[in-house]
Parts: C-alpha cells; sequence; structure tokens
C-alpha cells in the first residue's frame, strides 16, 4: 500500500465528476498522490491508503453503480480510511436546511455499508442538454417549470475545497 489516495465517483451529467476532480486537486495540493477516477475504472484499492467516494443522487439514492462499487468493496473500504461526497441538485433549493437532512437520510445505505470519517453534501448542477430524454427528465423539466428545482450550476466551489482541505488531517 502506498500513501496514495482514492478519489472515486459516479456521475451521469458529468458534475459530479467535476466535484471529484476539485477534491483531488485540493487534496493533491500537499504533495499527497491523488487518483482521480470513475468508479467502474476501480479495481484495486491495494494501492491507496484511503478512499473518498461520492455520487449524484438520482431517484433519492446513489447512482447503482455507486452503490454496487461501495457493496463490491465493502471489506476493504472499512479497513481505510474513507470519506465519501454526495452531489444534489436538492441541496440548491431554497430553505436547503431542510433539505440537507433528507439527503443525508437519501446516503444512509452507504453508512450502512461503510461508516465514512467525513461526509460532504454539495449541490449539484442541472443542465437539460446533458441528460437523456426520457421520462425522469421530462419530470425534472417539469418541477423545473413550476419552480420546485433550480436550474444551473449551483455547485459552491469554496465549499468543496474547505471541506476537502478537513480531509486532509484525518485521511
Amino acid at each position: 500500500m502506498s500513501n496514495k489516495i482514492l478519489v472515486t465517483y459516479a456521475s451521469r451529467a458529468g458534475s459530479t465528476a467535476e466535484v471529484a476532480e476539485a477534491i483531488g486537486k485540493t487534496l493533491a495540493e500537499n504533495g499527497t498522490l491523488v487518483d482521480v477516477l470513475p468508479m467502474n475504472e476501480v479495481t484495486d484499492l491495494s494501492l491507496y491508503q484511503a478512499v473518498v467516494a461520492g455520487s449524484a443522487i438520482r431517484g433519492s439514492k446513489w447512482l447503482p453503480e455507486a452503490m454496487q462499487f461501495i457493496q463490491t468493496h465493502r471489506a476493504e473500504l472499512a479497513q481505510k480510511r474513507f470519506a465519501e461526497f454526495t452531489v444534489c441538485i436538492t441541496l440548491a433549493m431554497s430553505n436547503s436546511d431542510q433539505y440537507r437532512s433528507a439527503v443525508a437520510k437519501w446516503v444512509a445505505p452507504v453508512r450502512e455499508q461503510v461508516k465514512p470519517l467525513s461526509e460532504g453534501l454539495f449541490a449539484g448542477m442541472l443542465d437539460f442538454s446533458k441528460l437523456p430524454f426520457n421520462w425522469d427528465t421530462l419530470m425534472l423539466r417539469l418541477t423545473v417549470a413550476l419552480g420546485i428545482f433550480p436550474r444551473g450550476d449551483r455547485r459552491d466551489w469554496n465549499a468543496i475545497r474547505i471541506w476537502a482541505e478537513s480531509l486532509k488531517p484525518i485521511l
């Protein structure tokens, strides 16, 4: 095992991937070796001293491939320093504190598999040009039109950087 940290993610439209890249960049600022990879490209965790895993939210839960990653590597993740982050447009809604607790509950299945040392919850980005045209996207468009969900890039890069900084002493 090396001093390397893995930042791994599951993303549908690229927003979570960009958050993972920002986290990796922040962690690497002090010279730490960091790999940032999509979860479906990770096969061996033995190379890493710590893992930071993140997913977008769809249907009030982590993406299926993210949950599969956690389940597949559960035993090994339990032996490593582990943190998780979640990216969700719901966190950009007004009264975000109310929604923050709901999103935290949506991540409970991750915590049931592996106990994280830290959790980051971040607002995401809603860009319809990057989403497939299907029933779910149509319903999402309707909620935006009704003013329920916000549109656009709502990621708070400063909050993401601060959270990643807070990981340095614990990973």
